[in-house]
């Protein structure tokens, strides 16, 4: 196995070094040469623990790492870092599957993946005698920054600084980055949204003085987010488990396929389950679930990506964003893994800021299907769930269980179908609270909101951020969204 670039296929490297470097030198994303089918070995799966499962697939790409360092980068993240011992749970409320993934350390999905790769790196850099730090630049919508930063907290050799968008994240998500502890960590407020905090750390990738200014004084750039395929390949392993858990459970048989609903914003999370598809998971449907930024639900309904539009700041602000970076990988998979199209696309994108794809591509989209949930929606759908099923979800996953209905009238397809939950409903407890109760709290503070959330519902506060109001902030950073240079200068002292 080896990895190639979107933008060049002609560049070959191993794994580890595709999780090093992050973005190829074209500015494309690695993917791997070929996907391994394992249609035939899951019967073999299906009573596998999480830690098992991550272990044969993860196998199956990293493979220039022993066997001992994939187990040992394993046991380091799944085995100790989730509440209850467990990683996944599913959770069936009436006739859907909610795949909860927020029972991690910072109550968000990005856990299944941010737990693992930091060990992943850092075998990385031992593998390749590496004899430089690295310098994790890592943009966030909201969840991505807190699960980078406690991930890779004092892990030796490596920096991470990330950027969020000051007005862009909930007053929670804010004060989970903002207090976070690790003297390896610096976090960064910008004036601007997450695109632009995206598109300035790509940027700065591509800077090559900048990059000299860094190897001049022993630092080598690298990224948290799912553009690095560090990070995306982790996201595989929960949509073989929740399958193979369906089977454990009588609720389907082998080999009969299901869908998966997924809220998108930055295409990682439902280009792994699409991955997971082409190693031979019988999916029928992925449902691609976005918010009132609904550009992905165009792409797919028309062919067209245009990104000429205002970005919306929405209850669901994780999926608030214009420029989708993992769909160029989904584009080198449908134009048949031709880069050249792909690079003339994205030069399109840069500079117009728009592209269409041919006819030829669009058939390729044939096991997508895409909605959208504007704000009226997604409250009515908390209230709703909640009100009849005594189950409380946060604003992402009534993103896309509102999706899902409209799917559902559509199409009058009864397919067993797992909503990808990706978020603690405490994490947007404001919003959550005035949804079930059809009342706003404009007295109450984050804190008492939390409390009051939890006394309503009879349910415990997690413990993550339980007592986050008693931390020290210790990141005040606020630059502007041309200032990220200046921001790294100052962490790094150069």
């Amino acid at each position: 196995m080896h990895y190639i670039s979107t933008r060049d296929n002609k560049e070959k490297i191993t794994c580890s070094q595709a999780i090093i470097k992050g973005i190829s030198n074209s500015g494309g994303l690695y993917v791997p040469n070929e996907f391994p089918n394992i249609e035939d070995d899951l019967i073999n799966l299906i009573n596998s623990t999480y830690s098992e499962l991550a272990y044969f697939i993860l196998s199956k790409f990293l493979s220039d790492f022993t066997e001992n360092e994939i187990r040992l980068c394993i046991k380091n993240s799944y085995d100790t870092k989730f509440s209850n011992g467990d990683v996944s749970f599913l959770k069936k409320v009436e006739n859907s599957f909610f795949l909860e993934l927020y029972h991690g350390p910072t109550l968000a999905f990005k856990d299944m993946a941010l737990t693992i790769m930091p060990h992943l790196l850092q075998t990385s850099i031992k593998k390749n005698n590496l004899n430089k730090e690295i310098l994790i630049l890592t943009a966030t919508s909201g969840d991505t920054g807190k699960a980078a930063l406690e991930g890779f907290k004092d892990i030796e050799n490596i920096k991470i600084i990330v950027f969020f968008p000051e007005d862009g994240v909930s007053p929670i998500q804010k004060l989970q980055m903002k207090t976070q502890e690790g003297k390896n960590t610096c976090v960064v407020g910008i004036n601007g949204n997450f695109d632009d905090a995206q598109s300035a750390v790509k940027n700065i990738f591509a800077d090559k003085d900048f990059n000299k200014l860094l190897d001049n004084n022993n630092y080598l750039l690298s990224s948290a987010n799912s553009i690095n395929i560090g990070r995306l390949l982790p996201q595989i392993i929960y949509y073989f488990h929740s399958y193979l858990k369906l089977i454990k459970d009588g609720e389907i048989k082998l080999f009969d396929k299901i869908n998966f609903v997924v809220p998108t914003g930055n295409f990682g999370n439902i280009l792994a389950g699409y991955y997971a598809k082409q190693m031979g998971l019988p999916v029928n449907k992925l449902i691609c679930a976005s918010n009132d930024n609904n550009i992905l639900y165009d792409f797919f309904t028309t062919g067209e990506y245009n990104k000429n539009r205002n970005l919306k700041l929405t209850t669901s602000p994780s999926m608030d964003i214009l420029i989708s970076s993992n769909l160029e990988r989904l584009l080198f998979e449908i134009s048949d893994r031709n880069s050249d199209i792909v690079s003339k696309l994205l030069d399109k994108l840069n500079t117009k800021g728009r592209y269409e794809i041919p006819e030829y591509m669009k058939a390729n989209l044939n096991c997508f299907y895409s909605e959208f949930s504007n704000e009226k929606e997604v409250e009515f759908t908390i209230n709703k769930i909640y009100k009849n099923f005594n189950y409380l979800i946060d604003t992402h996953t009534a993103v896309a269980y509102n999706c899902y209905e409209k799917y559902k009238n559509d199409t009058l397809d009864n397919t067993k179908t797992v909503i990808v939950s990706t978020a603690s409903p405490f994490k947007f407890s404001r919003d959550v609270l005035e949804s079930i109760t059809n009342t706003s709290y404009p007295t109450l503070n984050d804190f008492e909101i939390l409390n009051k959330l939890s006394e309503v519902t009879n349910i415990d506060i997690p413990s993550p951020i339980k007592n986050l109001n008693k931390k020290e902030v210790v990141h005040n950073n606020l630059f502007e969204k041309d200032e990220l240079k200046v921001a790294i200068k100052n962490f790094l002292k150069v």
